[in-house]
């Protein structure tokens, strides 16, 4: 699993004309699922993700309290070290990946977090106003 999280002043995510999610004063969390991961997983990114110290002053969303926006990205195992067309066989097929998403966010919840999402499996437009800019790229 991976995860692109980013501090943001303001994100938000459109379907259709519609704002389907979206956060202030926060984290953007990109979430990539491959073929390997297990709702073990996407609790253990969950507890990673809440409490990643990248906040003002090394603060985490856990302890501010700071909302998190979550969007499915399977272009985040994209590989394009060879030719000029990424591949994306290491991005698990949506029927494996969309339930561990939902659990990674249903584990954000379960700590207490204030979490909205993109929709799985349509065309979003994100939107998004990094603070610092600060990106960290995990994986597990």
């Amino acid at each position: 699993m991976r995860a692109l999280v980013q501090t943001v002043s303001r994100a938000a995510v459109t379907v259709d004309g519609e704002v389907v999610g979206a956060v202030t004063d926060g984290l953007l969390v990109l979430l990539g699922v491959t073929h390997t991961d297990t709702a073990a997983t996407a609790g253990t990114m969950a507890r990673k993700v809440h409490e990643m110290r990248i906040l003002d002053d090394e603060a985490s969303a856990a302890e501010r309290g700071a909302p998190l926006l979550v969007v499915s990205q399977f272009t985040l195992y994209g590989d394009a070290r060879k030719g000029r067309r990424p591949t994306w066989s290491a991005a698990a097929p949506a029927e494996v990946a969309e339930p561990l998403v939902t659990t990674f966010v249903e584990a954000l919840r379960a700590r207490g977090a204030t979490v909205e999402t993109g929709r799985f499996r349509a065309h979003m437009l994100v939107e998004s106003v990094n603070v610092g800019p600060c990106s960290v790229l995990l994986e597990l």
